[in-house]
């Protein structure tokens, strides 16, 4: 009988060999509400996806909530329960930043402080211990609109790697990805965010360094404007997301969205324009401060300008904020 002297993994009989296609494994770090979006889009694509979490509590609720988007996504007859089986299958959560060990893209997305603030501080923590984790070649980004990706990196060795993604938060439609290059992005990370976002079926937007890029910066003016134009009585607020809509096209009027995003996200990030700009028009309305001081941040809090249900849906508008 003949020695068989070949290997047999070229034949097919094995996997061992077998080359893992790029971001076929991804993390994400903190799943608040923008980290649930992403690790859903992305397991979606058919990425398999590990989020850390810092209890056990929180990695329930975010698997919970995911899930409960996939159902509102079946009952609009745009997935199948085995779709939504396949897709929480991919989907892990950990205490463990080891667990990221083998991912190709890591994307910080800690959560905002009740506040709504999020450390820069924290987050060059957040990158350091990825660098640790990862192998050289894997790319740490963050999900940031006013945080300065360069100022994460120079903590690093290799800071080539890293590069900042942000998904502005409107409606399951606006499949737009911003995407900052840092002083010190390589050539080869920007084509492979080029292949990412190809992945997720997102249009990828180019945008320099800058506080609040290019989404933020329009939204929060168009959102001063439109506080400016209530307090006048010019009309009222329900009349001016109106004419929003239906004049501009778009499927939420300025506050409802504003409500969708959080006041208390906006609010900060509209200080950290004002104090990077020194321009009044990013220095945030009186009536959105109110809203931040009494801690209605919208949606998440069932009152911002509008009022919500448990559901999340509007009830009516605000009463409260000009009396």
């Amino acid at each position: 009988m003949a020695e068989i002297i070949e290997p047999i993994e070229a034949y097919g009989l094995s996997r061992k060999n077998e080359k893992k296609s790029l971001f076929s494994k991804i993390g994400v770090v903190g799943c608040g509400r923008d980290g649930r979006s992403i690790v859903s889009l992305a397991a979606q694509s058919g990425m398999e996806v590990v989020f850390v979490e810092v209890s056990e509590g929180r990695i329930k609720d975010a698997l919970e909530d995911i899930g409960q988007g996939l159902d509102t996504k079946i009952e609009n007859w745009g997935l199948t329960q085995s779709e939504k089986k396949g897709i929480m299958g991919r989907i892990t959560g950990t205490l463990d930043y080891n667990d990221l060990k083998n991912c190709d893209l890591v994307i910080e997305c800690i959560r905002y402080e009740a506040n709504g603030e999020r450390s820069t501080e924290l987050r060059k923590e957040v990158f350091q211990k990825l660098e640790e984790i990862l192998s050289t070649d894997a790319i740490i980004a963050t999900n940031a609109t006013t945080v300065i990706i360069s100022e994460l990196a120079a903590v690093l060795k290799h800071k080539e790697r890293c590069v900042s993604l942000h998904f502005p938060i409107g409606h399951p439609d606006a499949k737009l990805l911003e995407v900052v290059r840092g002083t010190f992005t390589s050539p080869e990370v920007m084509k492979k965010i080029v292949l990412f976002s190809k992945l997720i079926k997102y249009t990828l937007i180019e945008v320099h360094e800058s506080s609040g890029l290019v989404s933020m910066r329009l939204m929060v003016t168009m959102l001063n404007e439109a506080c400016q134009i209530w307090m006048e009585n010019v009309a009222d607020m329900e009349a001016i997301d109106k004419e929003f809509t239906i004049i501009y096209g778009q499927r939420y009027g300025i506050f409802e969205l504003a409500d969708i995003i959080g006041i208390e996200k906006i609010v900060m990030q509209m200080e950290d324009m004002f104090h990077d700009y020194g321009d009044k028009k990013y220095k945030a309305s009186p009536i959105l401060w109110r809203l931040y001081r009494s801690k209605q941040y919208g949606r998440t809090t069932g009152s911002g300008f509008y009022v919500y249900n448990d559901k999340g849906e509007i009830v009516g508008p605000n009463k409260l904020i000009l009396s």
